[in-house]
């Protein structure tokens, strides 16, 4: 079974980080604007054993205007 860290942290990477990059802009960039640091963006990139604490899903999810529950809709 897929850990849910694991997939949390592929869905923001290939949804909407992946997308992101593709527009020229930077992963720095890209971490700024939601509110986490870029270190962090690293981590969720990095995907595997990265534990993504509730409190940076929400700034994540806050930056984009999605609930959490909606997140775990998706």
């Amino acid at each position: 079974m897929t850990d849910i860290n694991e997939k949390i942290c592929s869905y923001i990477t290939n949804k909407w980080l992946i997308p992101w990059l593709q527009e020229g802009k930077s992963q720095t960039s890209f971490a700024k604007n939601h509110g986490v640091e870029e270190s962090t963006i690293r981590k969720i990139k990095g995907g595997e054993n990265y534990r993504i604490p509730v409190e940076t899903l929400f700034k994540i999810c806050e930056a984009r205007k999605l609930n959490l529950s909606d997140f775990l809709n998706l």
